[in-house]
């Protein structure tokens, strides 16, 4: 794919964790503002000249923001036992969730940035 149309949109949501096997403060149960940017590309347009409609790429992403707002990311499935709730893990999460959502075989959901402060920030991108 070398040439392509891409649409992002941005959410925000506030969740504590605590990363297991860390040896720092990080360790210990806190919380942070999130924001998260999701990337969706497609070589076509449909017949109104959209990628996507913004409302679909939005609707799967409240979703999963529903699930982790105001949560403890370590008590919610993968996070509880099999993956540590990492910036990385949660960027990989959500765009494997938003992904399975957009029913759509022009457009992929291909790269999701986490960003748990302003300043630090964690991307998860597909080929």
């Amino acid at each position: 794919m070398s040439s392509f149309y891409e649409v992002m949109i941005e959410r925000n949501f506030s969740s504590a964790h605590q990363l297991r096997g860390y040896k720092g403060k990080c360790e210990n149960l806190h919380g942070h503002n999130y924001k998260i940017e999701i990337y969706a590309k497609g070589e076509e347009l449909n017949n109104i000249g959209l990628l996507i409609d913004f409302v679909d790429l939005k609707k799967a992403a409240d979703e999963v923001v529903k699930y982790l707002d105001h949560r403890n990311i370590n008590e919610l499935p993968p996070f509880d036992e099999e993956l540590n709730p990492s910036a990385e893990n949660l960027a990989k999460f959500i765009l494997d969730y938003i992904a399975s959502r957009i029913d759509d075989g022009r457009v992929q959901v291909y790269k999701v940035r986490c960003f748990e402060t302003p300043t630090s920030v964690a991307t998860y991108q597909l080929d």
